[in-house]
């Protein structure tokens, strides 16, 4: 059983990300083509880069990867969407649709998305994620086991803790990306507050339970309070 959740585990590091940005409202005209995305990303990238690296190697222990690779999605038709994960060498990377930078109407709004996600690497919300998707599954397993369920009841089990587990604390750890993103926004010469505006224009998921992500309005507080910090 353990085994079997260090499998759903694994696969979710390889495949998955932090919890993607909800998507924007619209997709990119046909003539927003990826390498005009690439174009309009790449001096945000060079602001917000150095200062995610520098922050990144600040806060970690010696030896830990902090060289993000930034980059568009190949695939122009993609939804709105930003996420940060790893390669398979353990590179952290950050990448953007072409319709998440379409529809931004501003650097600010590109800068503060780029250092919430960088946010996530530093916090380590991967790993973090990891051990919660495990400690689910093994737990519910554990029940389902204790309980005299069948082999199948078990997987079944299983999968639903790793969900549960998965998602116990993702919008802690939004909020966590949201407050390091206003820092190295503020830093890199954004306006986090001003970027946190996107947050108005994509659909709210409110303050659903076991929700990836926290509602808006409430981002966009913590956001203005971190801002009025600095």
């Amino acid at each position: 059983m353990v085994q079997t959740a260090l499998a759903v585990s694994a696969a979710f590091v390889l495949v998955g990300c932090v919890e993607p940005a909800p998507q924007a409202v619209s997709k990119p005209a046909p003539s927003y083509s990826v390498s005009r995305a690439e174009a309009r990303l790449l001096p945000v990238q060079r602001r917000v880069e150095p200062v995610a690296e520098r922050y990144c190697r600040d806060r970690l222990p010696a030896g830990s990867n902090c060289d993000f690779n930034i980059r568009v999605d190949p695939r122009a038709d993609a939804p709105a969407n930003a996420y940060q994960s790893l390669d398979r060498a353990g590179r952290p990377q950050i990448v953007f649709t072409a319709a998440l930078i379409a529809g931004a109407r501003n650097d600010d709004e590109l800068g503060f998305v780029m250092s919430h996600e960088a946010a996530h690497h530093i916090e380590g919300h991967l790993g973090r994620k990891q051990r919660d998707t495990v400690t689910g599954a093994v737990v519910v397993g554990v029940l389902a086991t204790l309980a005299g369920a069948s082999a199948e009841t078990v997987d079944s089990a299983l999968d639903i803790g790793a969900t549960v587990g998965s998602r116990a604390y993702s919008k802690d750890y939004e909020i966590e990306a949201d407050r390091m993103g206003t820092v190295i926004a503020h830093q890199a010469g954004y306006d986090p507050v001003r970027g946190a505006e996107y947050f108005r224009r994509i659909p709210d998921p409110g303050n659903a339970f076991l929700g990836t992500h926290p509602p808006n309005a409430l981002r966009i507080d913590v956001v203005r309070e971190t801002a009025a910090g600095l």
